[in-house]
Parts: C-alpha cells; structure tokens; sequence
C-alpha cells in the first residue's frame, strides 16, 4: 500500500492551482468563451480558445500577471494553450478536468 504522500502527489499541482480566486475565474470565463469574450479574428474562440490578451483585458490585470496564471493552469492540465500566428490561445481541457474531479473524489 502506498503512503498517503505518494498517493497524494497528482492531486499537488492541481489544487494548488485551484487556490486562486484569479484562476478560478479564469477557469469560469473560459467555460463559456463564445459569451464571454469578443470574437476572434485569427483564432476561434472554442477550436483554439481565448487569446491571453482577452483574457489579461476581461481580468484587467497586468500582463505578467495573466501569463503566470494561465502558465500555472496550463501545467495543472486544466488550460491547452495553442500558438497561432504569434498569438497564444487557451481553452479548457474538459476531459482533463473531469479526470481531476474524478481523482479528487476518490482521494477524498
């Protein structure tokens, strides 16, 4: 059987990056890309996601700011970021997600 410390180990970076008010709203906003922000002209809002820039400007937070948070989602395995022409995109990874709530359900 292994100790509650290894088992524990996958659920870390997640949480951590749940204990946010910032990402959690990040995570919210994204839920509904197409109602939450202006359409895109060289990105589409649930193919590719959201623009950081429109995520920064919804947020109104400085642009470092953002970039940390969404870097901070993105390594949680809740955010896919996509380049496209010199632009970065996030969207929700869905099944990502729900496999967390799934391991958080059985942790707990």
């Amino acid at each position: 059987m292994r100790n509650s410390k290894t088992a524990n180990a996958p659920l870390i970076a997640p949480v951590k990056a749940l204990a946010s008010p910032v990402r959690l709203r990040i995570l919210t906003l994204l839920k509904d890309p197409v109602g939450n922000f202006p359409p895109q002209r060289d990105g589409d809002l649930l193919k590719d996601g959201v623009c950081a820039v429109f995520i920064r400007q919804r947020l109104d937070i400085a642009a470092a700011t953002v970039s940390r948070h969404l870097n901070l989602l993105v390594h949680a395995g809740f955010l896919v970021p996509t380049r496209k022409k010199g632009w970065t995109f996030y969207r929700r990874d869905e099944r990502a997600i729900r496999a967390f709530a799934r391991t958080l359900s059985q942790a707990l």
